[in-house]
């Protein structure tokens, strides 16, 4: 079923492609779904790849690169990819310029990279069973590999021997080096054997933990029978599946007559999109509890997992001298200390409860109208149905209009007209070499500028299909990087997104939402694309957690502003121009309930800053921990039974890190007010945009960069850390400053 709005349960759900630094050769990186779990390492080797785009096109393999035209491919290339890590490994150990160490660690990560990529890649977008096979045997092969990499002492000391000899002259060479020394520290390089033992066997629990934990929400997600069918609306109907049961019967006759009658009903299946879909807009209220409850209890075995991935956590931090894992996970972040993003948390917290409460009597006071009950209770499964109605009758709002202006091809041109009236660049369709591509519906383009050349290369994979990855992602397959002092290796990102409404890309249609998500994930690409960096381990959005989601939330902006939207939003059948009173009314209904969808974000940041907090000395229960803190901080009950957090994603990803988008909120909230409202798609705009912040990645002290773009107040500096400054968003969303 089709909505106005993004869905108001797990709106955050765009994994991104940048987590943050977690070891040297292994960069962890978020891009995708919950908008789901994450992937992405970095790097790519400059051997095989081609980008002509002359009419002799050669065949290749998969995103050119030559190994990958077989699925067996996979396997040479992570023996190349050893072989040639291992030659690096052995030029390293003869080499005295700190400046040729930091360059070959970054060719090694690179080239070890290029498979860890292009293996996530492949096993979470490719329809062939037997490539996605093999991507996952060459990523566990690779993972085997990275850890020898981070584990390898003779490295190590060559890394700190170039940080510590005072020779690096570039700044962005002595930030690489002191990043590659922390980065083999979180690692636990520099403990005592017996203690990295431990770490090295806490981190295979973890990633075990992890992986279990995933697979549990796949395999129980739970499912609710609902009679009579009846109580299922119509436009449901492609989400559930029919059952039947005997007639119920007193009397013998009717027995008799009963036995060949069967009652019709309906199977919910309470995986996340579907139960998003019933609590928007089944109208019986009993079918909404039922289809919550069991949603919010499923899968059981979580609690148990989620227990013991605290634990090990835990563990991890206390032996690397940490007090909680939220402290050894910030650390390296802007924040840089639990207390920092806590006190942020509360403050923010602070800030939105009574405009959150205002909105939550109003919801009440609209049901209890349309009910008849006077004294009726606000339910947790009344929000998403009651809210719809609200946006609706006050905006006159029908989702399929606000669709029939978003045609997918219409919305590509959108992006094509936003670098270009940003940047002066334009995207090319680019032809794809035979073994390319992994599915017909895969576009290329190629991001060019008329002075500079080609900048970087996007493939398009936007169409929903059976086994395909479930979400919206940015992946990272190569990471720009200077190879020499005429040669540059061009960035190549894959946007992978589930847009359903057909198979065929010319006739799909978006939900607004849809198109949000779009220009989201292409805030990511354009990071990757426009960055120019000298390293790989800094290119794009390779960046410290708290500002990775910044691009990406700026562009939800152009999203919403009419000025881009009639560029290219236009009627699939008449070719009228989206009015402005229509998005008028969207951006109305979109401020409905901002405050309370802020208030969800911050108690979603709120749980996993304290689940990963100092743990007391009598272990409580996650369900507590949550129960308590949706009481303190939200006017929503929580429901005795429920347990939300077993299927909170992010936990694993990004533990410790969720806080980062509300962070990137507030920094977007300013750039956006500051820098780009004004004048949204003008050069200057894009010119600032570029040069100040997109095209160094993380090769610049990330405080810098945004006071660069911005100036005085987008950040505030407090206790050692570095937190957003609140302001524009507080104005933007009406909300009174304290």
């Amino acid at each position: 079923s089709t909505r106005f709005g993004p869905p108001p349960i797990d709106k955050l759900n765009h994994f991104t492609a940048a987590a943050p630094p977690t070891k040297p050769f292994h960069r962890r990186t978020m891009s995708a779904l919950l908008r789901r779990p994450t992937l992405n390492l970095r790097c790519w080797t400059t051997h095989h790849f081609h980008t002509s785009t002359s009419p002799q096109i050669k065949d290749t393999g998969l995103y050119g690169f030559d190994h990958l035209k077989t699925p067996n491919g996979f396997r040479r290339f992570v023996d190349e990819a050893i072989e040639r890590s291992g030659e690096l490994i052995n030029y390293i150990s003869g080499v005295s310029s700190s400046a040729e160490i930091i360059r070959t660690m970054d060719e090694i990560s690179d080239t070890v990279c290029s498979v860890v990529d292009s293996a996530e890649l492949c096993r979470h977008t490719h329809p062939d069973r037997e490539f996605v096979e093999e991507a996952n045997n060459a990523s566990m092969r690779i993972n085997e590999y990275l850890h020898y990499l981070n584990t390898n002492h003779s490295l190590y000391n060559a890394v700190i021997k170039a940080e510590q000899d005072g020779l690096l002259l570039i700044k962005e060479a002595q930030r690489a080096a002191h990043y590659l020394r922390v980065d083999f520290e979180k690692g636990g390089i520099h403990l005592c054997a017996e203690k990295l033992d431990r770490v090295n066997q806490l981190n295979i629990d973890i990633s075990q933990l992890c992986r279990e934990f995933s697979e549990n929400i796949i395999i129980d997600p739970g499912y609710v029978d609902i009679f009579p069918a009846s109580c299922i609306p119509k436009d449901l109907h492609h989400l559930v599946k029919p059952i039947y049961r005997s007639m119920a019967s007193t009397s013998r006759e009717s027995l008799k007559r009963s036995n060949n009658m069967k009652e019709k009903g309906f199977r919910i299946v309470t995986e996340p999109s579907t139960l998003s879909s019933v609590l928007q807009w089944a109208s019986d209220a009993e079918v909404r509890e039922m289809a919550y409850v069991q949603g919010n209890s499923v899968p059981h075995a979580n609690l148990g997992v989620l227990d013991k991935l605290i634990a090990a956590r835990h563990e991890i931090a206390q032996i690397m001298g940490y007090k909680s894992y939220a402290e050894f996970a910030v650390h390296p972040n802007m924040a840089s200390s639990q207390e920092v993003v806590m006190s942020f948390l509360l403050e923010m917290s602070k800030m939105v409860r009574p405009k959150a409460d205002e909105e939550f009597k109003t919801i009440r006071d609209f049901k209890r109208e349309k009910s008849g009950q006077i004294y009726g209770d606000l339910e947790p499964w009344d929000e998403a149905y009651f809210t719809g109605l609200m946006k609706s009758s006050a905006y006159n709002l029908d989702s399929s209009v606000v669709a029939s202006y978003f045609p997918l091809p219409q919305c590509i041109e959108g992006l094509k007209v936003l670098v270009e009236s940003l940047f002066g660049v334009t995207f090319h369709n680019i032809p794809l070499a035979p073994g390319e591509s992994w599915h017909t519906d895969v576009l290329k383009m190629s991001l060019h500028h008329p002075q500079e050349g080609d900048l970087g290369y996007l493939y398009l994979d936007l169409n929903s299909r059976k086994g395909k990855y479930p979400g919206c992602a940015h992946f990272a397959i190569k990471g720009g990087r200077r190879i020499s002092e005429t040669e540059y290796q061009l960035p190549v990102v894959a946007l992978v997104c589930n847009f359903s409404g057909s198979c065929n890309s010319t006739t799909a249609r978006l939900n607004h939402w849809e198109v949000e998500t779009l220009f989201h994930e292409f805030g990511h690409a354009l990071h990757s694309l426009l960055s120019r960096t000298d390293y790989q381990h800094f290119s794009g959005t390779r960046v410290v957690l708290d500002l990775a989601e910044t691009p990406s939330n700026l562009f939800e902006y152009y999203a919403w502003d009419y000025r881009v939207l009639k560029t290219f939003a236009r009627h699939y059948s008449t070719g009228e121009i989206i009015p402005e009173k229509l998005v008028e009314s969207m951006q109305g209904a979109k401020k409905m309930f901002a405050a309370t969808e802020l208030q969800r974000q911050i108690f979603y940041a709120l749980i996993d800053q304290t689940l990963f907090g100092e743990q007391p000395t009598s272990p409580r229960d996650t369900v507590s921990v949550v129960a308590d803190l949706k009481r303190q901080h939200t006017s929503w009950k929580h429901v005795e039974g429920t347990h939300w957090q077993t299927r909170f994603n992010h936990l694993l990803n990004y533990g410790a890190g969720y806080y980062s988008y509300l962070y990137a909120k507030c920094f977007a909230a300013t750039t956006w007010q500051k820098i780009c409202q004004e004048d949204p798609l003008s050069l200057a705009t894009g010119s600032a945009l570029r040069t100040k912040f997109l095209q160094h990645g993380g090769a610049k002290d990330p405080a810098d960069l945004l006071n660069d773009l911005v100036g005085d107040g987008i950040l505030r500096y407090r206790d050692g850390g570095i937190v957003p400054d609140v302001t524009s968003l507080c104005d933007e969303m009406d909300l009174m400053k304290g």
